[in-house]
Parts: C-alpha cells; sequence; structure tokens
C-alpha cells in the first residue's frame, strides 16, 4: 500500500473511531442523566402515594386510595412479606405491568426495569399495613417518552457522524496529498538525476519553514555538497594524473634508453639510474600525500590529550633542526598546557616549517602566544615571499606559485592543502601572510574549549 492511502485509510479510520467513541460517550451520558431524572421523579411520587396511604389507612378502601396518586401509563401495588400482592392499580390498560411478577423488598430501592424493550422507573418503599407488618410500596412508572428521545437522539448521532465523515474523508486525502507531494518530488528527482547525471533540485516556497520545506533545503544542499565533491574528484583525478605523468614519462624514457644502450655505456646506466630512482622516490612522496588528502575529517582518529606548549614545540624545533640543519628560533609567550593531537600537531608544524626551509635560507621562528580563548603559532620566515594575487589559492590541491621553483624544490603542490586539513581536523584554521621579498608566515590558531 502507497504512503498516501496509509495516510488516507488510518486517518479515516481513526477519526471515525474518535467520533465514534465521542457519540457514544454522549449518548450514554445523556442516557444516565435522563433515567436518573425520571427515577428522581418516581421516587418523589412514590413518597406522596406512601404519605396518603399511611395517613388514610382505614377511611377508604386501599385500591381507591392509591388509585389518586397512580401515575399514567404507570402502576403501583402493595406486595406483602409473603410475595401476595395486596393491592394493584395501573394507570390505563397496562396487562404487561400486572403479567409481572411481584417481589417483596425490604427497605428502599430504586431501579430501571426493561419490560417489553420500554424502560420502567421503578421505587419500592417500605409502609406499615393494616395488620401492623411492614408491606412494600411499589410504583413501576413508564419512561417511553424519555425512550424516544434517546432514539432520536441516537438517530441524530448517527447522521451527524455520517455527514461528518465525508468532510474527513476528503480532508484525509488532501493531508495525504500535502505530505506526499514533496516526497513524490523528491523521488522523481532522484529518478531523474540517475537518468541524467545531472545534480538537480527540488524548488522550495518560503512561505512555510515546516518539516517539509527543511527536507528539501537538505535535499538541495546535500546536492549542493555531492555536486562540489564530484568536481573536486574530477579536479583531483585530473591533476594526479598530470602530476603522476611526468615521473612516470621520465621512467619509462630512461628504462627504454638502458634497454637500447645501458648494458655498453657506463656514464649512461648511472644517470638513468639515478634519475629513475629519483622519481620513483617523487612518486612514493606523492603517493602518500595522496592517500593522506583522501582522508576525511572523521577518519584522521584524533588522540587528543593534554601537553605543554613549550615542552610540545621544543620536541618539533629540534627534531627538524637535527634533519635539516636549519636553525629554528623558538618563542613562547606564557607557557601553558593544552588538548591536541601531538602527532597530527607535529606534522601540521612540519609541512609548514618544511615550506619555510624550502623558500627562505636564514633562520626559522617559531612563537607561540596562549589566550583565554585561543592559543596560536606562527611560523616566520623571510624567504621569497608569495605574490599576493597567489596567496587565495595557494591552499588548493597542486596549485604552485611557480612551477619551475616547485620543481627545484621538490614541491607538489599538496603540502598546504594537507595542512589545512589537518588543521581543521584539531579544531583550527591556518592562514598565511606574505610580501614578495621579505617573507611569508604561518599563522595557526586554534579554539582552547574544544
Amino acid at each position: 500500500m502507497k504512503l498516501s492511502n496509509k495516510i488516507h485509510v488510518y486517518t479515516t479510520v481513526l477519526f471515525v473511531v474518535l467520533l465514534v467513541v465521542i457519540d457514544v460517550a454522549v449518548y450514554i451520558s445523556f442516557q444516565r442523566i435522563l433515567f436518573h431524572a425520571e427515577v428522581e421523579q418516581a421516587k418523589e411520587e412514590a413518597r406522596q402515594a406512601l404519605e396518603g396511604v399511611s395517613g388514610e389507612q382505614g377511611s377508604f378502601a386501599v385500591q381507591d386510595l392509591i388509585r389518586a396518586y397512580v401515575p399514567p401509563g404507570g402502576m403501583i401495588e402493595i406486595v406483602l412479606p409473603d410475595g401476595q400482592e395486596a393491592a394493584t392499580v395501573t394507570g390505563g390498560s397496562h396487562p404487561e405491568l400486572v403479567d409481572e411478577p411481584s417481589t417483596f423488598q425490604a427497605g428502599e430501592t430504586t431501579d430501571i426495569k426493561w419490560i417489553e424493550e420500554t424502560p420502567y422507573a421503578f421505587v419500592s418503599l417500605p409502609v406499615i399495613w393494616t395488620d401492623g407488618e411492614v408491606a412494600s410500596l411499589q410504583l413501576t412508572e413508564t419512561m417511553a417518552s424519555e425512550a424516544d428521545t434517546l432514539n432520536q437522539l441516537r438517530f441524530v448521532l448517527i447522521v451527524v457522524t455520517l455527514l461528518a465523515i465525508i468532510p474527513l474523508f476528503i480532508s484525509a486525502r488532501l493531508l495525504g496529498n500535502l505530505i506526499i507531494n514533496p516526497i513524490t518530488t523528491l523521488i522523481q528527482t532522484m529518478k531523474g538525476i540517475r537518468r541524467s547525471g545531472q545534480f538537480k533540485r527540488i524548488e522550495t516556497e518560503e512561505t512555510s519553514k515546516d518539516e517539509l520545506y527543511q527536507m528539501k533545503e537538505t535535499f538541495n544542499q546535500m546536492m549542493d555538497q555531492l555536486e562540489l565533491n564530484y568536481k573536486r574528484q574530477e579536479e583531483f583525478i585530473s591533476n594526479a594524473s598530470h602530476e603522476l605523468k611526468t615521473p612516470l614519462t621520465i621512467i619509462e624514457s630512461y628504462s627504454s634508453l638502458l634497454k637500447r644502450r645501458g648494458v655498453k655505456n657506463e656514464s649512461l646506466f648511472h644517470e638513468s639510474v639515478e634519475a629513475i630512482h629519483s622519481e620513483a622516490l617523487r612518486m612514493k612522496d606523492l603517493t602518500q600525500q595522496l592517500l593522506l588528502l583522501a582522508k576525511q575529517e572523521e577518519h584522521w582518529n584524533l588522540h587528543i590529550e593534554k601537553h605543554a606548549v613549550t615542552e610540545l614545540l621544543s620536541s618539533v624545533s629540534n627534531a627538524f633542526e637535527k634533519a635539516y640543519g636549519r636553525e629554528v628560533v623558538l618563542e613562547v609567550s606564557e607557557d601553558a598546557v593544552v588538548e591536541t593531537d601531538e602527532q597530527k600537531l607535529k606534522q601540521l608544524l612540519y609541512i609548514l616549517m618544511d615550506n619555510a626551509r624550502k623558500y627562505s635560507d636564514g633562520e626559522i621562528r617559531m612563537a607561540a602566544s596562549v589566550q583565554e580563548d585561543v592559543w596560536q603559532i606562527r611560523i616566520i620566515d623571510e624567504g621569497v615571499g608569495i605574490p599576493e594575487d597567489k596567496l587565495p589559492h595557494v591552499f588548493e590541491r597542486f596549485y604552485q606559485v611557480s612551477e619551475s621553483r616547485n620543481r627545484d624544490a621538490g614541491g607538489y603542490g599538496l603540502g598546504l592543502s594537507l595542512a589545512k586539513d589537518l588543521a581543521r581536523a584539531l579544531g583550527g584554521e591556518v592562514e598565511l601572510q606574505s610580501r614578495v621579498g621579505e617573507g611569508t608566515t604561518a599563522i595557526l590558531t586554534f579554539d582552547r574549549s574544544q
């Protein structure tokens, strides 16, 4: 069953059931009120008859005495303790009342009797009879008019319920369509995307901000993200293919050269082996960076721990000095404890310091400052710098400020892109400030409330 039909059926059935329950509750409540009022009235009439019988006993015949109090369409009878009827008077011809068996009631009793599908109010009161024994004065009064009123009420409730089902049926269908139409549009859009391969959007109306609108907005945002990721993937594949093409071509050329003349020419042999080895190392380095860049933030597997800033940065600067023989000046304004992933932060700092090493000859400065809300690390060099129009693009994958300069330095245009991903994974941001001929400053800013 389709979802629209389920909504239609379930909504209609639910409201019909509620209407029926309400109708039954109204009918039963009204019946109880009506019958209770009639029983109280019959009880008052029985007490009047009791007073008349008690006060005039011996003066008149019992039959004549109680006839003055018998209600129309009812009956009064005196029942002795042995069950015998001492007197019976009916208001009109009611053989169904006379035929009913009489039962002595010791105390005051009220009840509703159904005789031949007609309700009767029944009241029994104790009375002192002529010989001093306690008899039972029983008054039975018809409630046929009340039964007719209840029948009319029942008819009205049934008709109103049936009439209410018609707009209810229509409104349930409209409600189902209101809910299903956006879902149907979503399904058709997804089918269109699958057939055409294009990233389509759903038109949204800003008149309402309900969940259906939010679903459309979320779908459109998802399409934007998928389209952006698809374009990035295409660009990534294209750039990766381009970057890998050059070392593979060099390796293929030198391999062919070795195959033809390498055995006889020793200098050519060594030149070819060196070139192949160099390009193989470049490919290995490039592949490792590509694999790191392929990770998503949730796959970084961070191990956040508390670290002293001075101790952490000292280990980074000492390791870098020993590895590259370059002086690193460490400046920490105030030592403090921060929470971060030590290995990921070191990897990030090595990328930025390696860039400073490649494009400068002097010392490299690493300055750290810790404030209440944020803490910051600056990597400063006095190298060649980056042109102002190139700065907005330096974090793009495979972007190179100068093709020849990066080739000479062994860069691929991936380091800063990886640094940006690492910084975000650690809950921070990275930016570059640079002037041509004066140097570059890489600024890392982290939130201490992480």
